[in-house]
């Protein structure tokens, strides 16, 4: 078990947010705390660096979520970099890869 880690910076796109270890239930409201902190501006993107999530249960999809409305709210884009495989295939399975647009890593994500 590994305790969730969120790191936080800035990116010629907007905020790019890495968030390692576990996020379930136990840990899922510390992003769901961060989350409305993070200063979004219409046009810019917020990218979830998810390269060293080792496992997401229903809690954490539903923090994913909540960045996702927290983003929209904002008039901002919000995208998912280096989804782990497991990961992916849960986001497959309950449709959220049709909602979240998904990249090989952070680089591609804050592409311009």
């Amino acid at each position: 078990m590994s305790p969730l880690k969120i790191l936080a910076r800035d990116a010629a796109t907007g905020p790019v947010v890495a968030i390692f270890g576990e996020l379930d239930y136990f840990s899922a409201g510390e992003l769901r705390e961060l989350i409305p902190t993070i200063t979004l501006q219409p046009g810019q993107r917020l990218v979830l660096d998810l390269r060293g999530m080792e496992f997401c249960d229903s809690s954490g999809l539903s923090a994913l979520i909540a960045a996702y409305h927290h983003a929209h709210a904002a008039q901002a884009d919000i995208a998912l970099a280096a989804v782990p495989a497991h990961t992916l295939r849960t986001l497959r399975i309950v449709g959220l890869d049709q909602v979240f647009p998904v990249h090989p890593d952070s680089d591609t994500a804050t592409r311009t």
